[in-house]
């Protein structure tokens, strides 16, 4: 009888609140994301401490963390709540014209520059009253966990060892090329595989401490070491970077011809082929099981997977 009293307080936007103010770590964040002012977020936490007898969230010096309690609470919140969106969504059938649903993609910016504002411009063109957000994945995303929780629909980007239980689609392959200035003395007298070695290369800030990303991975398993004098955690920022330096950007041709200007693009930079060999990059979306016969999660990728085939046409 207890049980029932208690389950009989808990609504749909109870769990929602929950598990955004345990994921955002922050009710003044955690308003934002729900649209919501902070005293009615706050509100709803009291109910929520009153409910499970434990604070959920507590102070740790200037931010907050979830308690044990509320740890255990934010995969069963997620799964609720995806479980509530598909029961619905399904049950009428998907329309993209109609839906009001949240599209969530997290993205590498190492991406071609114009994959996500053309992918946001699909979406939004075939489901006008849809949001979408577009999450980055910074050094202390964990992409697998967003995937499990529901904060995250897909996650496009490339890895040399994606996790094994998620589901995966191949996007398109690219060729390794290197981005240099246009005064770069290498493009006057071209350069061997120690004067590529030699020169000065800039990468992007490793995810954390001892990470490697799949270029250098490759140079480890051929023995071999690049001299990497600069480090950004911006892409974006790089061939910027590399057009006023002699820095080497080594990464996928279809990214740096973006801003070439022998394919149109808007810096004096220019494509050389790299002295050493190696394998193709390969992009890709992931998505998790929870996700795998959703509807809209399936529209969803359907529209990853049309922007990118229609960018390797280009």
């Amino acid at each position: 009888m207890r049980d029932q009293a208690l389950f009989d307080k808990i609504d749909l936007h109870l769990i929602r609140v929950l598990h955004t103010v345990l994921t955002e770590r922050s009710v003044s964040r955690a308003a934002i994301r729900l649209g919501m002012y902070q005293p009615a977020v706050s509100a709803a936490l009291k109910r929520l401490r009153d409910l499970a007898g434990d604070p959920l969230l507590v102070r740790s010096g200037p931010g907050m963390v979830p308690t044990d309690a509320g740890l255990r609470m934010i995969e069963p919140s997620a799964s609720i709540l995806r479980a509530a969106e598909v029961l619905f969504t399904d049950a009428r059938g998907f329309d993209p014209q109609t839906t009001r649903n949240t599209f969530r993609v997290a993205a590498s910016d190492y991406l071609d520059p114009l994959f996500l504002p053309q992918l946001v411009s699909q979406i939004k063109a075939q489901a006008p009253l849809c949001h979408i957000e577009i999450q980055p994945l910074s050094a202390d995303s964990d992409y697998h966990a967003h995937l499990a929780q529901g904060d995250v629909d897909v996650v496009i980007g490339n890895w040399a060892q994606p996790s094994e239980d998620l589901h995966m689609g191949r996007l398109f392959g690219d060729d390794v090329v290197c981005l240099v200035s246009k005064g770069h003395p290498a493009v006057r007298r071209g350069w061997d595989q120690q004067a590529w070695l030699e020169a000065e290369h800039i990468a992007p800030t490793p995810t954390h401490p001892g990470a490697k990303g799949v270029i250098d991975e490759h140079l480890d398993s051929l023995g071999l070491r690049r001299n990497i004098t600069a480090r950004c955690p911006h892409f974006g920022l790089i061939p910027g970077m590399v057009a006023a330096s002699l820095l080497v950007l080594t990464t996928g041709r279809q990214y740096c011809e973006r801003y070439s200007e022998d394919h149109g693009g808007r810096l004096p930079v220019k494509i050389l082929e790299c002295p050493i060999e190696f394998p193709k990059l390969v992009y890709y979306q992931l998505w998790h099981e929870r996700t795998h016969a959703s509807n809209s999660a399936k529209w969803l990728r359907e529209r990853v997977k049309s922007v990118a085939a229609a960018l390797r046409k280009e």
